[in-house]
C-alpha cells in the first residue's frame, strides 16, 4: 500500500515503511533464507527462515547451531576464500549461482551489495539469499526426474502414425530436442502422421509456441503432417495461436482425425 500525492499532475509516492513494521519484521516475512554481513564479510544476521535452515547446515562446519555461524567471517564457508573475495569486492549487482554445501546441501544463492544512500552509495554490507536448499540426496531425485521428462517418448498408436504424449516442463532447450527426435523418426521411420500431446505439460515459457510451430514447418517440409492435442482453454490463453496446425482438446478426437485422413487416401 502507499499514499499517492500529486505535485504538478504527476503521483508521488510515499516510500517509506508504515510506522508499525521495521525492516526485521519485513525480512523476517520472507520466505526465503537471508543471511546479512558488513562490508568485511562477517555474518551479522540472519531472518526466522534462514535459522531454520542454518540449524541442519551449522554442523557441517563443526558447529552446534545456527547461533554461532553470527560473527563468523564468511571465508570459512568456502573453499576458496579469495575467489569469493574476487567475485565480491567487484559486486555491482546481484550475483547468482548454484552451490554444493559440504556435498551435503545444494542451493541457489544470490548475494547483492548493500549500498548506503547516505554515503555517497558506498557498499556498507552484503544481503545473501539462499533459495530451494535441498540435501543432495533430493538434488538427486531432483535432476533424475528432469532427465526423464527431457525424453522424448514416442509411440507408434496407428500405421504412419506416431504421438508424443508430453509431459513435465517444455522450454527451448526440450523443444529442440523433440524437433531433432521427431525428424529423425519420421524419416527413418516413413511416418505420415505425427500427434503431439499437451495434456501433460505443466508450464509453458515463452518460447514454446515457437518450438511447435517450428517442428510443423520441419515436418511439413517432409511430407508429414503434425496435429496438436490436449489444447485446454489454459493452455489456449498462454500459448496464442498456431499459423497452419489443426489443434484439438482430445486425443481421440485427434486419432480419428487422422485415421479419416489415412481411409481417403486408401
Amino acid at each position: 500500500m502507499y499514499k499517492s500525492h500529486k505535485q504538478g499532475g504527476v503521483p508521488k509516492m510515499n516510500s517509506s515503511i508504515p510506522i508499525n513494521i521495521t525492516s526485521t519484521d519485513a525480512l523476517n516475512s520472507i520466505g526465503e533464507n537471508i543471511i546479512i554481513a558488513d562490508k568485511d564479510y562477517n555474518v551479522t544476521w540472519m531472518n526466522a527462515t534462514a535459522v531454520k535452515s542454518m540449524t541442519a547446515i551449522a554442523p557441517l562446519f563443526g558447529l552446534e547451531g545456527a547461533e554461532q555461524i553470527i560473527g563468523m567471517n564468511m571465508d570459512e564457508f568456502h573453499r576458496m576464500p579469495q575467489y569469493q573475495r574476487r567475485i565480491m569486492s567487484g559486486l555491482q549487482e546481484a550475483h547468482r549461482a548454484r552451490i554444493n554445501i559440504r556435498n551435503k546441501f545444494a542451493a541457489d544463492i544470490v548475494i547483492s551489495p548493500i549500498t548506503s544512500a547516505a554515503h555517497s552509495g558506498q557498499v556498507e554490507g552484503y544481503m545473501v539469499m539462499l533459495m530451494d536448499v535441498t540435501s543432495k540426496a533430493e538434488e538427486e531425485k531432483k535432476r533424475e526426474s528432469m532427465i526423464a521428462e527431457l525424453s522424448v517418448p514416442i509411440l507408434h498408436i496407428w500405421e504412419k502414425t506416431i504421438a508424443l504424449p508430453l509431459k513435465g516442463e517444455l522450454d527451448h532447450e526440450r523443444g529442440e530436442k523433440v524437433i531433432s527426435t521427431v525428424l529423425e523418426e519420421c524419416v527413418s521411420g516413413g511416418t505420415e502422421y505425427v500427434m503431439i500431446s499437451l495434456s501433460g505439460i505443466n508450464r509453458f515459457d515463452d518460447s514454446i509456441r515457437q518450438n511447435l510451430q517450428n517442428l510443423y514447418d520441419c515436418l511439413k517440409l517432409i511430407g508429414v503432417e503434425c496435429i496438436i492435442v490436449g489444447i485446454t482453454p489454459e493452455v489456449a490463453i498462454r500459448i496464442g495461436e498456431f499459423k497452419g496446425i489443426v489443434t484439438f482438446s482430445h486425443s481421440n478426437v485427434g486419432l480419428k482425425y487422422i485415421m479419416s485422413k489415412l481411409d481417403s487416401e486408401i
